[in-house]
């Protein structure tokens, strides 16, 4: 939690951390519209990535122990691999916090707007265009 909220305890965020358990990504997993895809490694679960309505990068974790590894660029690029593959897509979303900017950014994510703060949660709002 302490890089997605405002607090580094979750407070305030109690909303957004619900929509991060386990009942609710299996109600997104029986939704058509979202994908998830997992990383393991050695039979560990080393990252998850979800993809809505096959533009917006909806999650992305990895675990502390593997942050600055490349795990966050490849589950990216499956996902956005996957997504491209499904048809119809000209540009990708994400909300990214703080913490993930420079990522998104070295993705090729922009920014789209100013730091939004809400319901215990901070983010910047970013986009890739793709080019044809």
């Amino acid at each position: 939690m302490p890089f997605l909220t405002l607090h580094p305890d979750g407070a305030g965020a109690e909303q957004f951390i619900e929509h991060c358990r386990q009942p609710a990504i299996e109600q997104y997993l029986s939704l058509p519209n979202y994908a998830y895809q997992l990383a393991h490694i050695d039979g560990e679960l080393a990252g998850v990535v979800a993809m809505r309505d096959n533009t917006h990068l909806f999650h992305m974790f990895v675990p502390r122990a593997l942050h600055r590894r490349g795990m966050a660029r490849r589950l990216w690029q499956a996902a956005r691999d996957a997504s491209l593959a499904r048809g119809g897509v000209t540009a990708f979303t994400v909300n990214s916090s703080a913490y993930a900017l420079p990522l998104y950014e070295s993705l090729g994510f922009v920014a789209t707007g100013p730091k939004v703060e809400t319901g215990g949660i901070a983010f910047v709002p970013m986009r890739m265009e793709l080019t044809a």
